[in-house]
């Protein structure tokens, strides 16, 4: 299983982005999807996760700027990310689940100016 996140960059706070996540099989295979974050100096966090059951839920920190979807004919998920904080500033790396397996993408960075 691969995946490969891919849209971040540098945005001024109270923008926007959106990051995508390919997956190299269908969606549908993973109990659960999620993006988690690391800020310098801090442990991974997760963001936001969906599960099987269709279920989006959202750290509290985000909860009211950022949405979970997906596209299952192009098997990619997405993170839209509103009103942008510097504290949103991080590696964000998408995560899948699977039979109680963890597959990890590489991150992309994400860097929110003030």
């Amino acid at each position: 299983v691969q995946l490969q996140a891919s849209g971040g960059g540098l945005v001024q706070a109270g923008g926007s982005l959106r990051l995508s996540c390919a997956f190299s099989e269908t969606i549908y295979a993973f109990d659960v999807m999620g993006w988690y974050r690391q800020a310098p100096g801090k442990q991974r966090e997760l963001v936001s996760k969906f599960t099987s059951a269709g279920r989006a839920d959202y750290a509290d920190p985000v909860k009211g700027r950022f949405a979970f979807s997906t596209d299952v004919a192009k098997n990619t998920v997405y993170l839209v990310m509103n009103r942008l904080k510097p504290e949103d500033t991080g590696v964000y790396y998408c995560n899948a689940q699977q039979n109680s397996r963890n597959y990890w993408g590489p991150g992309t960075l994400v860097t929110v100016s003030s």
